[in-house]
């Protein structure tokens, strides 16, 4: 199960990368982000600008461990979308560090067998154990399917918006408000889980439903950025700005 702990993997080598990155080799600088550090914690130099500026365009951000760049990224753009929420930073980066790997997105555990293609069949079987029975593997399976829906529609509409749009155009694939519904559902389904109350993920999974547009285009931004700059395409272009007037509104 993916949990809200990308920060809690972090070390002491990354918040020395991090101080370095802040300071730009300013020794006035590094103190001042060093005093910072031990006044307010390793939070005031995560949102620093500096920071995530470092690691995109300094040498020395390359050797940044991925929950280091993960977190910084996603934070900074869930930020400028206008989600100043660190839990929220939290959660999605720890699922794009492990849905990063292998067939990960595709399942709805580490160990688990079956694989889901489609959110369809994910929502197929959201129903299946849903008794909440108190210790039967039936509940734990509802919630954890119920939780991928999520995470699936957020992983695809965030990182792959593109490839969504050219599958809509081009061969009537649904569009970027049918995985924004489909993500929704599945949070808030996860989030009325008892399990989601055990886990401490209700109001976190309650946030990430209403809020699921706003991270969709917070990882839309990431996504045109840093995977895929070199990209110009009509369909990038027509949603980039049906979703600046969406939320300018």
């Amino acid at each position: 199960m993916i949990l809200a702990n990308a920060r809690q993997r972090l070390t002491r080598d990354d918040a020395q990368l991090a101080l370095r990155l802040v300071a730009r080799g300013s020794s006035q600088e590094y103190d001042a982000a060093e005093e910072r550090l031990r006044n307010n914690g390793v939070d005031a130099l995560l949102d620093d600008a500096r920071l995530l500026a470092g690691l995109l365009s300094a040498p020395q951000g390359a050797h940044a461990s991925l929950p280091l760049f993960a977190y910084v990224v996603v934070r900074h753009a869930l930020r400028e979308a206008g989600a100043d929420d660190r839990a929220m930073a939290d959660y999605v980066s720890s699922m794009l560090l492990q849905f990063g790997m292998r067939d990960r997105a595709r399942r709805i555990g580490e160990s688990d067998d079956e694989v889901y293609d489609t959110l369809a069949e994910l929502l197929a079987h959201v129903g299946e154990g849903s008794g909440n029975d108190a210790g039967g593997t039936g509940a734990t399976r509802a919630f954890l399917v119920r939780t991928h829906l999520g995470n699936y529609a957020l992983w695809l509409s965030g990182m792959f918006p593109d490839h969504v749009e050219q599958r809509r155009w081009r061969r009537g694939g649904p569009d970027l408000d049918y995985f924004e519904d489909m993500g929704r559902r599945g949070f808030t389904l996860a989030a009325r889980h008892r399990l989601a109350s055990t886990y401490g993920l209700d109001g976190l999974f309650s946030a990430m439903a209403d809020r699921f547009g706003v991270l969709r285009v917070a990882l839309n931004r990431v996504s045109d950025r840093l995977l895929f700059p070199q990209v110009n395409s009509p369909e990038r272009l027509m949603r980039q700005v049906r979703d600046a007037q969406r939320f300018a509104a």
